[in-house]
């Protein structure tokens, strides 16, 4: 059974995606605190899959602040790029979080293999820990494909080059309140929403 009082935190210092988890969380009455808020540092990811990641850094934050800590480990994974760029989704970005940069390598790689299918994923894994070690993950994925040039400006990351499946539009294109319920990350916490109950 999974237990927290009414306030988590959430362990990233990636603004976009705070907002997006405390919007998850308010309906349960739940204060989302940004792990950047508390002055917690961010732990090296040194794991090789999104669950991996997503444990190390709750883990840390949980056991730094004493409180539960929820954290994500998501990514973008591009089937003809064999899973790319994956776990290493943010390093592409590099040290200046420039992600047209990204955006414009994924399409690079992409037109390098003549024919290549677009289709790609959203992954997200979900952990939650609690003060004394205590962790469970939830996973979720949101399937579609990457479309070149990158459309609009909403969402952050990969999501304006990211169309997912029965959609015209980008991630990038819409709203906070359209594209909520399709994430890879709402997935995930429709699993986290079973296990409270």
């Amino acid at each position: 059974m999974l237990k927290f009082s009414g306030r988590l935190v959430v362990a990233s210092h990636n603004a976009g995606k705070v907002r997006e988890i405390a919007a998850l969380l308010a309906p349960l009455g739940v204060e989302a605190v940004s792990a950047a808020s508390l002055g917690l540092p961010e732990p090296e990811e040194t794991e090789t899959t999104f669950a991996g990641n997503a444990v190390l850094k709750a883990r840390a934050a949980a056991q730094a602040s004493g409180m539960p800590a929820l954290s994500d480990d998501s990514g973008l994974e591009v089937f003809a790029l064999n899973g790319a760029p994956g776990v290493y989704s943010a390093r592409w970005a590099g040290e200046a979080k420039d992600f047209a940069a990204a955006m414009a390598r994924v399409h690079a790689e992409l037109q390098q293999r003549q024919g290549a299918h677009p289709s790609a994923r959203f992954v997200c894994a979900l952990a939650l820990a609690q003060p004394d070690g205590a962790v469970q993950v939830f996973e979720g994925e949101a399937r579609g494909r990457v479309v070149w040039p990158p459309r609009g400006d909403k969402g952050f990351g990969f999501d304006p080059m990211f169309e997912p499946q029965g959609h015209s539009g980008t991630f990038g294109e819409m709203s906070h309140e359209e594209i909520l319920p399709l994430t890879h990350r709402a997935r995930a916490f429709e699993k986290f929403l079973a296990a409270l109950s």
